[in-house]
């Protein structure tokens, strides 16, 4: 999952010939699962046609404050489009644009939401040459930049006069990995390792059967989800559930039993800065396995049972600088059960939630909990969606680790 998916990006296209490339670059940030609108100067329309620009955003693209052919069009706010925007990227960014955004000009609806923006400004600069070169081009960036506008630098090519040199605009794909690298530098868990366990574990009783438990492991793919989209360094290591992920940052590892994610945990927590252990796994494992199928004979079967090993509890003993993170399904006494695992485990916080509450617990796609810190703070939550209680953990632990 690329650190665009879900933004709203808001894109502008002036009137220059690499307008050509705001088609591919439209289709690349979609691909990458943002939202995208475009605005367009009025010139930019003679060299790419709003119709393709829309079809390929699946949104409404604006070049004017009205539609000049319908008298009775609303007007199209650009203060309201300004603030829709999570990013504006205006590619390609013309000399004769950029010098109006510089100095304030505020003609056309391009213009007028660039001086609405409270979002992050990406330019990508395209002119030719000896324009790129021109003293005044240099001014412009240097206040654009003064500005807090972030520029994506043209680069050297054949350019449409028939001149080679710097001006060309930077092609779509170096844009999109250029936006993506610099979000990336601002995300809270940027360079830190983070270790997520989820789903449930299955102890096998003969190669047909086995034990196991009704996690879904949505809660733990919620949180490697958010935790990669914070910039994390994510390994998912993960119990046999219907789940997948797609994001290129989380390296999904894939367990069966208790003893494998026993091994699973103890490899990767050395070089881990965040533990968060949500897998419901098993207590216990039949003693013996049987290598054939259990026939059905007599009226009563009995299986003798012995306890797994105690991940969380081993990771606790282990643990050296690294923040770990247990959950807690509890039917009774909850804050008091809870508080006691949290000690006896040496957690650093502890996300409790009861199959007494509607909408927790196995199996939904939501969740209520109740976070409890090493020095036995409680803060609780309403009945939230997963990956929103995935948000709320995750904010509280880099509260927690950046004091």
């Amino acid at each position: 999952m690329s650190v665009l998916s879900g933004k709203k990006i808001l894109l502008g296209v002036t009137a220059g010939i690499a307008a050509y490339k705001s088609a591919f670059l439209v289709r690349l940030l979609v691909k990458a699962g943002a939202q995208v609108k475009v605005v367009m100067t009025p010139s930019s329309r003679e060299f790419v046609t709003p119709l393709t620009l829309s079809t390929l955003s699946k949104n409404e693209v604006f070049s004017s404050f009205t539609n000049e052919e319908d008298e009775n069009a609303q007007w199209n706010n650009h203060v309201e489009l300004a603030l829709w925007a999570d990013l504006f990227l205006i590619a390609p960014a013309t000399a004769n644009t950029l010098s109006k955004m510089a100095h304030g000009t505020c003609d056309n609806l391009l213009l007028a939401v660039y001086l609405s923006a409270k979002c992050p400004v990406y330019y990508a600069p395209a002119m030719d040459l000896d324009m790129y070169k021109h003293p005044t081009t240099k001014a412009t960036f240097d206040t654009l930049d003064s500005f807090g506008n972030t520029r994506i630098d043209a680069t050297h090519g054949e350019l449409a006069s028939g001149l080679v040199g710097k001006g060309r605009m930077a092609e779509p794909e170096a844009i999109v990995s250029f936006i993506e690298k610099d979000l990336l530098k601002g995300l809270p868990l940027r360079g830190k390792k983070v270790l997520i366990t989820a789903g449930p574990t299955y102890e096998a009783i003969d190669p047909v059967r086995f034990i196991g438990n009704h996690s879904s492991g949505k809660m733990g793919y919620a949180i490697a989800e958010k935790a990669a989209s914070l910039g994390g360094q994510v390994t998912l290591i993960s119990g046999p559930v219907s789940l997948q992920t797609n994001t290129s940052e989380i390296e999904l590892v894939s367990v069966t039993s208790a003893e494998e994610m026993y091994k699973a945990t103890r490899k990767y927590f050395d070089e881990t800065d965040i533990a968060i252990l949500s897998a419901a796994v098993a207590d216990y494992r039949p003693a013996e396995v049987a290598s054939e199928k259990i026939k059905k004979s007599d009226t009563e079967l009995h299986i003798k049972l012995e306890k797994t090993k105690d991940i969380l509890a081993s990771l606790g003993e282990l643990k050296k600088d690294q923040y770990l993170v247990g959950f807690a399904l509890e039917t009774e006494n909850e804050l008091e059960n809870a508080k006691s695992k949290l000690k006896k485990k040496n957690l650093d916080l502890i996300v409790l939630n009861s199959l007494r509450d509607k909408g927790a617990g196995f199996g939904g796609d939501t969740n209520k909990v109740t976070l409890i810190s090493k020095d036995n703070k409680t803060l609780p939550f309403e009945v939230k969606p997963k990956t929103e209680v995935a948000g709320d953990i995750l904010a509280y632990i880099i509260d927690e680790i950046n004091e």
